[in-house]
């Protein structure tokens, strides 16, 4: 099998967790849809750069950062996020009332860009601190760093001690 091929067929399995990524990072439904498109039309073009002994999701997940990056810095803008499902949150999945994920999401929406991306990354996603570090190609005590601040924000933000 070709790369070509072995990318396309690991796309799919690999599609949930992408979106939710592209809506954690971008924060409203639509940007995120695009942002998955772009991502995919990236890894499909692209696919003979993928090492087959590197994990897919990571690469990919390399692809929707490096782009939602290079859209954030064309558009000069930040979105707000106006329905908890436009966050990616899955933890939350009915335990909580309607209002307290509204809450959490508007929290996480405004955290600032690089602490949203290690909650995506680590919170939502489930990478490991030195996976999230080696995607965003910084050092695991940044990782460790951001990750406690974006929960002491969030925590904050909830009216929660920390």
């Amino acid at each position: 099998m070709d790369l070509s091929q072995a990318v396309r067929e690991g796309l799919i399995p690999l599609l949930p967790r992408l979106r939710r990524l592209a809506r954690a990072l971008a924060g409203q439904v639509a940007d995120a849809d695009d942002l998955v498109q772009i991502v995919l039309e990236r890894a499909l073009t692209r696919a003979a750069q993928w090492r087959p002994d590197a994990p897919l999701d990571k690469w990919v997940f390399a692809i929707a950062r490096n782009a939602w990056r290079d859209e954030m810095r064309a558009r000069g803008r930040s979105h707000n996020l106006f329905a908890p499902e436009e966050a990616g949150m899955t933890a939350a999945d009915g335990s909580s009332a309607p209002a307290q994920k509204l809450e959490l999401a508007a929290a996480v929406a405004a955290l600032p860009p690089d602490h949203r991306e290690v909650v995506a990354l680590v919170l939502i996603e489930g990478l490991s601190y030195n996976e999230a570090a080696d995607l965003l190609e910084v050092p695991v005590g940044t990782i460790t760093s951001r990750l406690a601040r974006a929960r002491a924000t969030l925590q904050a933000h909830l009216g929660k001690d920390t």
